[in-house]
């Protein structure tokens, strides 16, 4: 994998952590039930990808 290959998977690694903490934080302060715990979930569920990017970049 190039240098480049890893700068843009670190990219796209930080920029979906900064969506995932922008839907933590909406979900806390904005959302009440079912929508807060659905869209803590899907905020949840973006560690996944992140940690594979994560992983594919210090490669």
């Amino acid at each position: 994998m190039s240098s480049m290959d890893k700068m843009w998977a670190s990219f796209i690694a930080i920029g979906l952590m900064v969506l995932a903490s922008l839907l933590i934080s909406f979900a806390r302060t904005r959302t009440k039930g079912i929508v807060r715990g659905v869209l803590s979930v899907v905020a949840f569920l973006l560690f996944i990808p992140i940690l594979l990017y994560v992983l594919v970049s210090m490669l």
